[in-house]
């Protein structure tokens, strides 16, 4: 293999392990504080114990995060250097607020959350988790900001003297389309994953409960707990989903403005079809040229990509041949045009991403997401009127899937995302081929993958291990916060 591609091996496993806690630490927070405040306004134990129980898995979820996503930064300069250089003055100014302004939110009253529950008055102990929640979701837009411009590069122009892209506005960049439509559509499908995990852990312990014919008094204070959780999880999980469906529809049509290719690409639409229906099911040839079976829906398609059940969708084959005959010459993207020169000098000779995997993760994205939700529906329904589901492996199988199914859906998006948009890593403008670094071998990118993937699998096996040890233990029993008067007294973490 070529150092390209290894390195692209890299960043992907990379990528998507770190972003498996992401979507958890970036809901979970509000979800505990929403708890929390619950517990302040009421005095009702079982928000504290929620609040206990939930906060100490946010933060087993938060610092794996924390520490997987360090290495994400290290493989720009390592294997992609060429990238970095070229987007540099115009990731360095959202990155670095991201890191200023969010990261610093986030460590900073988590810090003080942790320690703070016999230092701090309730309210303003209160205020430290919100705050940090709040960082979590600060740092989304700073990233996804600049994620978006590698989707629809704006906001920059390019300098041939330099061979790199400038920022001329900043403004321009935050405020991307495509930015303004993935954030809540990233925040609302990390709510859908948080409301499956809080339902997931809640109704395995319910059912548990639910199975012991004479419960102690301890016990039907557990139950209650975790049936209130188990509801909560549900409909978080329920109305972040219809958010998530909205928002996804004007993202798609976003998409199909600015990346016409990737919306041909996850239909496998080859030739334009007007109007243009949606494929349910297809099976083509191993290379993905090819239809050999089908289950469409006509004009669903034309509607998802323009809002319109008659409009013309364009296919693979036309748009190829609009980009060999002119590239991005006539764009109305100001640096797409800027760099067309440039792209002819360094020659792009397939314009097509991988079929196969576009059209599938974007299927897997969809089809996990209604599963999550299917389950959360299913999860109020067998509760209702105070009912304890019932405990076996069925229900065992649907509260493992109902975290993990959202979380994977998100996942498979974000792979459609990016394999969607090549052969450009900044599309239009960058080719990724062009982007990697120069002087870095095939064995030295293979080395390094092999030991991020050995030292990743470790850390799997311990986040899991540790997760799953709290999760079994389930509430736990607490006292209420006293705020300590001795100013010499030791802290104490809280858990």
């Amino acid at each position: 293999m070529s150092a390209e591609t290894l390195a692209r091996w890299q960043f992907g496993i990379t990528t998507v392990y770190h972003f498996f806690f992401v979507p958890i630490t970036i809901a979970l927070s509000l979800l505990v504080a929403v708890m929390q405040t619950i517990w302040v306004r009421s005095g009702n134990e079982k928000f504290l114990r929620l609040t206990k129980f939930f906060g100490k898995l946010f933060l087993i979820n938060f610092a794996m995060g924390v520490v997987t996503g360090i290495v994400q930064e290290f493989q720009f300069g390592m294997n992609w250097s060429e990238y970095s250089r070229f987007v540099g003055d115009i990731f360095g100014a959202p990155l670095a607020l991201e890191a200023l302004i969010a990261f610093f939110l986030e460590s900073v009253f988590i810090g003080l959350w942790i320690f703070g529950w016999d230092r701090l008055p309730k309210r303003v102990h209160l205020l430290t988790i919100w705050l940090a929640a709040i960082g979590t979701m600060i740092s989304a837009i700073f990233i996804l900001a600049a994620n978006s411009f590698m989707q629809n590069p704006v906001g920059a122009h390019f300098v041939p003297g330099t061979d790199r892209a400038e920022m001329v506005s900043l403004t321009d960049v935050l405020l991307n389309p495509v930015a303004l439509v993935t954030l809540p559509h990233v925040l609302f499908t990390s709510y859908m994953t948080a409301g499956g995990l809080i339902l997931g852990i809640a109704g395995w312990h319910l059912a548990k409960l639910g199975a012991v014919t004479e419960r102690s008094a301890k016990q039907e204070k557990d139950a209650d707990a975790y049936r209130w959780a188990t509801k909560f999880g549900a409909w978080v999980l329920l109305v972040a989903g219809v958010l998530t469906i909205i928002t996804g529809d004007i993202q798609g049509k976003i998409m199909t403005d600015v990346q016409p290719m990737k919306m041909a690409a996850a239909e496998a639409l080859w030739e334009s079809e007007q109007p243009a229906a949606f494929s349910v099911f297809t099976i083509g040839t191993l290379d993905g040229t090819r239809e050999v079976f089908s289950i469409k829906v006509p004009g669903v398609l034309s509607f998802l990509a323009t809002g319109d059940f008659n409009a013309k969708v364009y296919g693979i084959n036309e748009l190829v041949q609009k980009m060999e005959d002119e590239a991005f010459t006539n764009s109305n993207n100001q640096l797409q045009r800027e760099s067309a020169e440039r792209l002819a000098r360094i020659g792009v000779t397939n314009w097509v991403p991988n079929i196969p995997v576009a059209y599938w993760t974007f299927r897997l994205m969809m089809g996990l997401g209604f599963l999550g939700m299917a389950i959360g529906a299913w999860a109020l329904w067998v509760t209702r009127k105070g009912a304890f589901p019932k405990a076996g492996k069925l229900w065992t199988s649907l509260m493992i899937a109902v975290p993990l199914a959202p979380l994977f859906g998100i996942s498979f998006g974000w792979i459609f995302t990016e394999m969607g948009r090549q052969p450009f890593i900044v599309f239009g403008v960058l080719p990724t081929a062009a982007a990697v670094s120069p002087g870095v071998s095939a064995f030295e990118v293979g080395l390094s993958m092999v030991l991020y993937t050995l030292i990743y699998g470790v850390l799997a096996v311990v986040e899991v291990a540790l997760f799953m040890h709290y999760v079994k233990l389930g509430l736990p029993d607490v006292v209420e916060p006293q705020v300590l008067t001795d100013s010499d007294a030791p802290l104490t973490f809280a858990y």
